[in-house]
Parts: C-alpha cells; sequence; structure tokens
C-alpha cells in the first residue's frame, strides 16, 4: 500500500484550473457581472503550458465573439426556439473552422447557446456582456497558467524516460522467453501497446518543454539536461521499434538446440539488464554475447540461403530475424552508453 505522501491528489493543472475559477467569479461578482459562464470559460481553457494558453487565447477571443455575434442574431430571427440553438451552434462551428479558429470552437460554441436563453430586446448589451464575462475567463485562465505553478517538463520528461526505458527492458525479456520457450499464451501486444502510448504522453512532454522556453527563461545546464534526455528518447523510440518487430518472430519446430536457447535467453537478459540500468552500461560479458550472436547472425543467414525445403523460400527465417534484431537492440545501447557517459562529463 502507497503512503500518503506517495499519494497525490492534485496535479498542477487541477490546481490551476480551481484558482483561475475562483478568481474569475471573484472578478465578476467584484463587478456585478454574470458569473456563470464566465467560470465555465476560464474551466475549459486552462491549458498544460503556458504558451499554449497564450497562442491559444488570441484565438479564442475572436471565436467568442463570433459564437457570440450567430447567437444574437438567430435569436432576433426566431426567439428563444429551438431551431435558435441548432443554427448558432452549427454555424458557430462551421465559420471558426472556416476562419481556422478551431481551437476556440468550444469556447465559441458555449458562448452562443449559453447566451440565448437570457437574451431580451437589448441585443447589444447582452452581446457585449457575454463577450466581456468571456474575455475575463479567458484572461485569467491564461495568467494563472503562465504566473502560477509553472510545470517542470524537463525534470519530468527524464524520470519518464529512465521508467520507459525499465519497462522496455522488462517487455524485452518477456518477448525473447515467448519467442525462445514457444509459448501459447502471451499478453506482450497489449503491453507493447501499452508501452508506445506511454512513450507518445512522454514525446509530449518534450513538445510542452520546447513551447515553454519561449515564454520563460531558461539556462545552459536546462539545455543540456533536457537535449540528453530528447536523444534518449529517440533511441527509445528504436528500441520499441526492434521489440515491436520481435512480437511477429516464430522459430520452426526444433531450430534451437537446449544450449542456443540459453544463449538466447542470456543474450536477452543481459539487453534487459543495461536497458533498467538508469547509467545504462554495457559490461565485458556482454560484449562477449554479442560476439557470439554476431557469429550466429552469420551462420543462421548461410543456412537459410542454403535451404530449400520449403514450398517457397524465406530469406530470413526465425532465428535469424531473433539474431538481427537482438544485435540491432545492441548498436543502439552502443549508442545509449555513449550519450550516458558524455551526460555523466557534464553532470
Amino acid at each position: 500500500m502507497k503512503s500518503l505522501k506517495e499519494i497525490k491528489f492534485f496535479g498542477g493543472r487541477v490546481m490551476k484550473t480551481g484558482i483561475a475559477s475562483s478568481l474569475t467569479a471573484w472578478i465578476c461578482l467584484s463587478l456585478d457581472l454574470p458569473v456563470m459562464f464566465a467560470v465555465i470559460t476560464a474551466i475549459v481553457t486552462t491549458e498544460p503550458t503556458a504558451a499554449d494558453s497564450i497562442r491559444k487565447g488570441l484565438i479564442r477571443f475572436p471565436a467568442a465573439a463570433i459564437g457570440a455575434a450567430l447567437a444574437m442574431g438567430f435569436s432576433f430571427l426566431f426567439d428563444n426556439t429551438p431551431i435558435t440553438y441548432g443554427l448558432a451552434a452549427m454555424f458557430t462551428i462551421l465559420i471558426c473552422h472556416r476562419l481556422h479558429l478551431d481551437a476556440g470552437i468550444l469556447v465559441a460554441t458555449l458562448t452562443a447557446v449559453a447566451m440565448i436563453p437570457g437574451t431580451t430586446d437589448h441585443y447589444f448589451e447582452a452581446f457585449a456582456l457575454r463577450l466581456g464575462t468571456t474575455s475575463i475567463g479567458i484572461v485569467v485562465s491564461t495568467l494563472v497558467n503562465f504566473f502560477i505553478m509553472p510545470p517542470k517538463f524537463s525534470s519530468m520528461l527524464t524520470n519518464k524516460v529512465d521508467v520507459l526505458y525499465e519497462e522496455a527492458g522488462q517487455l524485452l525479456k518477456a518477448v525473447c522467453d515467448q519467442i525462445v520457450t514457444e509459448e501459447k499464451l502471451f499478453t506482450g501486444s497489449r503491453k507493447y501497446q501499452k508501452l508506445s502510448r506511454e512513450f507518445e504522453r512522454t514525446f509530449l512532454l518534450k513538445q510542452y518543454q520546447r513551447e515553454e522556453w519561449k515564454y520563460r527563461r531558461h539556462n545552459i545546464h536546462d539545455i543540456r539536461s533536457f537535449s540528453f534526455s530528447e536523444k534518449k528518447l529517440t533511441y527509445l523510440q528504436k528500441i520499441l521499434y526492434h521489440i515491436g518487430n520481435l512480437q511477429f518472430v516464430k522459430l520452426e519446430e526444433e531450430q534451437l538446440t537446449e544450449e542456443e536457447k540459453l544463449f538466447y535467453l542470456e543474450t536477452a537478459q543481459s539487453i534487459t539488464d543495461i536497458l533498467r540500468d538508469p547509467d545504462h552500461r554495457v559490461s565485458v560479458k556482454h560484449f562477449t554475447l554479442i560476439q557470439r550472436l554476431d557469429d550466429e547472425f552469420r551462420k543462421a543467414k548461410q543456412e537459410t540461403s542454403l535451404s530449400t525445403e520449403s514450398r517457397y523460400h524465406h530469406q530470413f527465417s526465425g532465428k535469424t530475424v531473433l539474431t538481427y534484431e537482438l544485435l540491432s537492440l545492441h548498436d543502439v545501447i552502443e549508442d545509449l552508453a555513449y550519450i550516458c557517459k558524455r551526460e555523466d562529463t557534464y553532470a
């Protein structure tokens, strides 16, 4: 069971959403303005990064103005009827999309449909009021996102990359065990898909950090640390590619001797240990295994080229593919180990 210190009840974005909502409500109440929709706007416009808040805020304001104008226009033509809501929503989405204001479609549509019930004969006054409260929500959420609890995506990226390497090592071991022992029941594909999704989320952290640096100060140490994490993420992508290929390897019956099975399992375990090691150190014993693996690759390729028993000829047998993918993983590991050594020199 996790201790209370390990349980994280609130993330930074959740906290910032609450702060933005409270500040928006306080401003509206102080100015005697409608609170509800301003708070809704503040909630839906809180973004992961300050860069997103600024960029999308500049889009959401004109989009909200379009939604408010359309709501007033259709209210004037059809009054408060079902068709007014449908037309306001439909044309708001269409026009915002045509004007490339897609980031503001949600706020614009909410603005449009929320204005219709409270509209009286004073259409311009209602337009200005709703647009003003919407603007308060957008501005407050943007300022809160920029100044309060700025996210540290670089450190998040570093920690997440280490976790993903740990999980990649575990998955590689499971996949190789399944290939060599020819197990029938295996959930590797689901684990691989889950790991791929985690990689994509981690890749977003890299993009978020680059966006944040457009508006925040950073030093050479921050840039260097981020650069090493970025390179590790690139190598991880290559590793996942090779593990993905290994999932489809099938060995023919009695293709591997017991000695060969133990050798391939030992090699896979050695690669797994290196992946799970935070420093990704490569031992002398590992290089010895790789040398033998290279010899096996040459031998397996030669045996495949001489084989004519099957109805059709495959250029690579299952054993050859297994050997090739393990050698390819070793090549990536060597690059990874070199990067880690360079990182240590700057630490």
